[in-house]
């Protein structure tokens, strides 16, 4: 009951403020209806003079008139017939009067007939100040600009003339060609009353609405009757324009009130038997209500707070850092070597290990700091008031090696660790986004710089991220105008036996419009990064075969990332761009790190596989310098390795010869063939042609030439030494 008489309650008041709308609602709409009614009225009664001023134009502009007004003595007969009489025919005038430009009467007219000048009296203390008012605006107005809404001036008022509510409207009698000239402000006057009988009112009801128009000297005292003043260009009363209004809100609210009281009442009635119901859920709902906002502020896997619960944490740090300039310690932790554990035993393994990290984590913080998971595998921890900046640099030490511990995960021990980045407050800011912007960027530097360790922001860390963005932007634009930025030079491949080119490696060379020639170490990296490898990788592959036409037999071989090879469109983009070139599947050589290759996924030795069988070879570069053993290499089923330039340059040395004849054994009792890069000197050439060698590449023989020398290079014979250059191309 306690939650239902309210409801109740509150219902009945619905109810009443209903009923009050309804009816407030009802009276505004017939305010509104009795304003749009004045509105309408005082409109008609302006237009109604504007319409007998036009009416006059019929016969005042006009140069006969002017000529017969000018007569001495006046033609009764032609003023009648169209200056008198033929007015009230034509535009329903009961008066008409002429006056001379000294404004006496010359003719008269009144109702269809002519009349002695002198009834003009009558009227004269209304129509004296009319042409008095006009004679003078006639001048100013011919003397500006002649250009006015009406082809002549003229002036109008409302006024009571004989007892009689009236329009009286005078306008000058002037030429319509120009040619009779008058003098301004000296020009015959045409005067026109019109009386405003009950027709007249009638009509303007039945036109706009106005249910029983009348006039009136007085307004009345019947209240269901609404009025308007009739007033003079002065703002004299002559009496009033009466009618009854339609009052729509008091129709309306007299059919809706009642259904609107039932429909009420049985709404109320619904509500009492649904908040009855209400009331006995209401127990499960707080329940329900304190649990989902427990779950929406913490994490479901380990009970720490969760991002939302970390946001509202650091803007209460920040707020209080700034009133009591106090330390505050932002760390962003990310797990090293997660991902193995997760492939390895199995996503189960995976949930335990961020349990026991969450523990290791509280466990190094005092229990007033914040340890939070972000998602995934990434917490932050806020350290609040710590002592100083070396306070803050012993825990972070003590959490990278407590991280490194063995985990005990289902009978197996598990070892990760862990990359730090911290952002400190006041110095790298108060504002929650930039200081969890700048602790997320030493946290990127900590695990370029080897992972397993901790790096505070500095203000160059900053400048290196925003040169990182620029060289995605610059890279995206280069993308976007590959045939004038980008370009692939190819290197030859001779064999050893004969010296013939067996094939060549497409390199890509990117000409920036700006720092001019950058090598592929400088933004392979950076098309990793921003997720642009694939785009680049695609168009070095279809550029390399589609200039791979011109040189039939010869071996074309691509450098291909792992992100690639993860690709499951791959081997199908693969198989298009062959197909549209024409070229054989043999032709191809798809070149891969041996450190890619080595942590790659499942994914990559699939993709591996469906090249082989398509027939596309595959080869190992850089060989020696990884962790890949040949076991690895025989699992990948790889066609060739490319023995690495840094062994190629030591093969003087003793140990240097040792290593590259154990590498060229191993690999020829394996059934791989060798392909030796970076052969910049003949003794080099020499020592690897006799150790086994089956194909060489480097400066000795050739430098990366464009696809337009590689064809006169096919037709020579094994080049003779050239020089070094000074410069990679």
């Amino acid at each position: 009951m306690r939650f239902t008489a309210p409801i109740v309650v509150a219902a009945l008041c619905i109810l009443v403020l209903m009923l009050g709308l309804l009816q407030w609602s009802g009276r505004e709409v017939d305010r509104i209806a009795r304003e749009r009614d004045r509105a309408i009225v005082s409109l008609v009664l302006a237009q109604s003079v504007e319409r007998v001023a036009h009416a006059q134009e019929s016969s005042t502009v006009w140069d006969e008139a002017v000529r017969q007004v000018r007569k001495t003595p006046l033609d009764p007969s032609w003023l009648d017939l169209n200056l008198g009489e033929w007015f009230e025919d034509y535009a329903g005038i009961d008066e008409v009067y002429i006056l001379d430009p000294r404004d006496r009467p010359i003719y008269a007219m009144r109702e269809g007939a002519r009349a002695a000048p002198e009834s003009y009296v009558a009227l004269e203390n209304v129509a004296a100040p009319l042409a008095k008012l006009l004679r003078a605006t006639r001048t100013v107005q011919k003397r500006s600009n002649g250009n006015l809404a009406m082809l002549s001036a003229g002036q109008g008022d409302l006024a009571v003339v004989r007892g009689r509510p009236a329009i009286v409207s005078v306008k000058p009698i002037v030429s319509d060609s120009g040619g009779l000239k008058q003098a301004p402000g000296t020009e015959p006057l045409h005067v026109a009353v019109v009386y405003l009988d009950d027709d007249f009112f009638a009509r303007v009801g039945r036109q706009y609405g106005l249910a029983d128009a009348h006039y009136a000297i007085a307004p009345g005292a019947d209240s269901n009757a609404r009025s308007v003043p009739l007033c003079d260009r002065h703002g004299g009363t002559i009496g009033y324009l009466v009618w009854k209004p339609f009052a729509p809100g008091r129709q309306v609210t007299a059919a809706l009130g009642p259904a609107l009281l039932v429909v009420l009442l049985l709404t109320t009635a619904v509500i009492y038997w649904l908040a009855s119901r209400l009331a006995r859920r209401t127990h499960d709902l707080e329940e329900s209500r304190l649990h989902a906002q427990h779950r929406a502020m913490h994490d479901e896997l380990t009970g720490l707070g969760n991002r939302a619960t970390f946001e509202q944490r650091l803007d209460e740090a920040l707020s209080r850092s700034r009133r009591h300039k106090t330390l505050l310690a932002l760390l962003y932790i990310d797990l090293d070597r997660f991902k193995q554990v997760n492939d390895t035993l199995g996503h189960p393994a995976g949930d335990a290990l961020i349990r026991q990290v969450a523990r290791r984590l509280v466990a190094e913080v005092r229990g007033y700091d914040l340890v939070a998971r972000l998602g995934g595998d990434e917490f932050a921890i806020l350290i609040g008031e710590p002592a100083d900046r070396q306070a803050v640099e012993r825990i972070c030490a003590r959490v990278v090696a407590e991280l490194e511990r063995p985990f005990d995960l289902a009978g197996s021990q598990a070892f990760i660790g862990a990359s730090i980045g911290v952002a400190l407050a006041p110095a790298d800011g108060l504002d929650r986004t930039e200081l969890t912007r700048k602790a997320d960027i030493a946290l990127y530097k900590a695990k370029t710089n080897g992972r397993s360790r901790f790096c505070f922001f500095t203000p160059d860390m900053d400048h290196d991220v925003r040169s990182r963005e620029e060289s995605y932007r610059d890279l995206r634009l280069a993308l976007a105008d590959c045939e004038r930025q980008l370009r692939v030079h190819y290197q030859p491949i001779y064999a050893m036996d004969d010296g013939r080119m067996v094939g060549v490696e497409a390199l890509l060379r990117w000409k920036h419009p700006e720092h001019g020639l950058v090598g592929p170490a400088e933004f392979i990296r950076s098309a990793e990064e921003s997720g642009l490898i694939e785009v680049l990788g695609d168009w070095v592959l279809r550029r390399a075969v589609r200039d791979a036409r011109q040189w039939p037999g010869l071996r074309v071989a691509v450098n291909v990332s792992p992100i690639q090879l993860r690709s499951r469109v791959f081997v199908d983009t693969v198989r298009q761009v062959l197909a549209e070139a024409g070229v054989e599947p043999e032709r191809l050589e798809l070149e891969m790190t041996e450190t890619a290759l080595m942590a790659a996924s499942g994914d990559v030795a699939r993709s591996l596989a469906e090249l082989r069988r398509l027939g596309v070879a595959c080869a190992l570069d850089d060989f020696g310098t990884g962790y890949s053993s040949l076991s690895h290499i025989r699992d990948f089923a790889v066609d060739r390795v490319k023995i690495d330039r840094s062994f190629v340059n030591v093969v003087n040395t003793v140990p240097g010869a040792a290593l590259v004849e154990a590498i060229v054994s191993l690999a020829r009792a394996n059934g791989l063939c060798l392909t030796a890069e970076g052969v910049e000197e003949q003794e080099q050439y020499d020592f690897l042609r006799s150790v086994g060698c089956h194909e060489v590449q480097g400066y000795l023989l050739s430098r990366p030439v464009p696809a337009s020398e590689v064809g006169r290079l096919l037709r020579g014979s094994r080049p003779e030494r050239e020089d070094r250059p000074s410069a990679l191309i």
